[in-house]
């Protein structure tokens, strides 16, 4: 909408312009051509900026001026069809020399004040733009006409449009000074920036004195032109040379195949880099990958020689050749690593740069959280398979070798019955040994009657009371095999601990079903201990990649309490 509304108002303007501009001015036609072209400068300037970078309301501005502008060479145009209406006019005309004087260079340029020191100046000139407009619309003030004035209304509008006036031009030279001085403080290539929006306002000063001298006195009226065009087309022509060689609010003009089709390129927006970023980590799937595409994201969103994403636990990954020192650095939410990203290839890291960065730091902490969740998992993997195997080799695998050794010493020396109900008993508890080895991983209860049924066998073994707590409905409940042996085994592993470490008496278990949650709480009244952060680290990994979570309640001497829970459908 906002973008339409710049096209409409660009494309008026223009209409208006070379209009009134032809029918204003007379003339030789090269005159009134150099007019309309200079003149369709600031709205086609206005309408890149509002297009390009619709975050950065300087375009908008520059609109602002050009419709003044329009409207007001419009009034000299009407002036001896409607006088009314002309005076009206040149009250827009006001504006748009207030805006040109102060209001095009003290917010150049993002469209803001360079600090808040700069607000007295802008509201006073709000005040003397308001006055100068007043005046023009009581008396007509035309280029080489004498002023009409009758009665005091007329005599105040003129002492207003004069007092607004003189206020704007010296406040221009107020902002003209601190122009010079942000140049002057500035490092490249906001340097050339500003040194070209200087050179344009003095040229614009140097043109309202030229006008003033020789258009309206009549005298040399080609010097008077001249003054004019400069004041016309100075501050936009300055701002066109600083888009197209020092890339002004990182805006790229270029040319574009063998049709020499102009083109206009801008840094993308944080929300353009995630959404080309999303499908890029939704490929990746491995967490080095992805760490390396968001480290490609930031390195060509902003244009530096190189950038980086460093974990926590000190992992790195690159992208660029990293030739020197971070440049700038921030820390990812939740202390889980940090940005980094060396120099620009060309110019300095700029305020803007660092709302960049900010901004995607918190997708970055989310793929980060992604990729050590990952890492996290992998590892538990790794170690619950080793535990499997190191159980197997020094369990039942040695009682198989030693069930073995014994049938076969006992056909070599023809073993009676007791030798061979010894084997029978030992092979029964291989088997046990081998159901129970099995029931760790994916306990059979658990595939045949689901999640209640196996967990009341797990916990009708134990050597302490345990009362598990379940209604009739979640009983015949199924839930996905994912869901039902994460439950499983953070009920298994929370008993375990409250028997091995809370020397508990008694155990309680419930489960729950509620708001699209399947929930667990293991109670014991053990003697407890201080929580902290990162116990049962594992079964939270596993909950958390399903969408769901654990927390941990427990105090010295009054229990512990393991709250777990995962999101299910209906």
């Amino acid at each position: 909408m906002r973008t339409n509304l710049a096209a409409v108002l660009a494309a008026a303007t223009a209409a208006v312009t070379l209009v009134a501009a032809t029918v204003a001015t007379g003339g030789p036609l090269a005159s009134q051509a150099a007019f309309v072209a200079v003149g369709l400068i600031l709205p086609a300037l206005g309408l890149l900026l509002a297009l390009r970078r619709p975050d950065v309301p300087y375009g908008r501005l520059l609109l602002a001026a050009a419709v003044c502008f329009g409207v007001g060479l419009s009034g000299v145009a009407l002036a001896d069809v409607a006088p009314g209406l002309a005076r009206a006019a040149l009250a827009a005309m006001a504006v748009f020399y207030g805006l040109s004087w102060v209001y095009v260079p003290l917010l150049f340029p993002e469209g803001r004040l360079p600090s808040r020191r700069w607000r007295p100046v802008a509201w006073l000139a709000g005040v003397a733009i308001a006055l100068h407009a007043a005046g023009n619309l009581t008396v007509s003030f035309l280029p080489g006409r004498p002023i009409d004035v009758h009665g005091p209304v007329q005599w105040a509008g003129v002492f207003a449009s004069a007092a607004g006036q003189f206020t704007v031009w010296v406040l221009g030279h107020v902002v003209f000074a601190g122009l010079v001085l942000r140049w002057w403080r500035s490092r490249p290539p906001e340097r050339a920036q500003y040194g070209w929006m200087a050179a344009g306002a003095a040229a614009n000063q140097i043109g309202i004195v030229l006008g003033y001298l020789f258009l309206s006195g009549g005298q040399a009226p080609a010097v008077g032109l001249v003054g004019m065009l400069a004041v016309l087309g100075a501050l936009p022509g300055a701002i066109v040379v600083a888009v197209a060689r020092h890339h002004l609010l990182d805006i790229r003009i270029g040319l574009r195949g063998s049709r020499l089709l102009l083109v206009f390129d801008v840094r993308p927006t944080v929300g353009e880099v995630l959404s080309g970023l999303a499908p890029d980590l939704e490929d990746s799937r491995e967490p080095v990958e992805q760490l390396g595409r968001l480290a490609e994201a930031v390195r060509t969103g902003l244009e530096t020689r190189w950038a980086a994403v460093t974990l926590a636990d000190g992992r790195r990954v690159v992208s660029g050749a990293e030739d020197g020192p971070a440049a700038l650095t921030l820390p990812v939410r939740g202390g889980q690593g940090r940005l980094e990203c060396g120099p620009r290839v060309s110019g300095r890291l700029t305020r803007e740069d660092r709302r960049f960065l900010e901004a995607l730091a918190v997708p970055a902490g989310l793929a980060i959280q992604s990729a050590g969740l990952a890492t996290r998992l992998v590892n538990a993997q790794e170690a619950e398979r080793r535990r499997i195997e190191r159980n197997i080799h020094d369990g039942v695998q040695q009682q198989l070798v030693a069930l073995i050794a014994g049938i076969e010493l006992a056909r070599a020396t023809g073993g009676g019955a007791a030798t061979l109900a010894g084997l029978r008993e030992q092979a029964r508890q291989t088997l046990a040994d081998l159901r129970e080895l099995a029931a760790g991983i994916h306990p059979s209860a658990l595939s045949q009657g689901g999640l209640v049924e196996a967990v009341e066998e797990r916990c009708a073994r134990l050597p302490v009371p345990v009362h598990v707590h379940a209604g009739r409905d979640l009983r015949a409940e199924r839930f996905p095999d994912e869901v039902e042996g994460a439950m499983y085994f953070t009920v298994s592993e929370a008993v375990a601990n409250a028997l091995k470490h809370a020397a508990a008496a008694r155990i309680e278990v419930r489960l729950s079903r509620d708001d699209g949650r399947l929930g667990v709480t293991v109670g014991d009244d053990g003697a407890g201990f201080e929580a902290r952060p990162g116990v049962l680290g594992t079964l939270t990994d596993r909950l958390t990649a399903l969408g769901g979570g654990l927390r941990v309640d427990s105090e010295r001497g009054k229990g512990t309490r393991v709250h777990a829970w995962v999101p299910v459908d209906g």
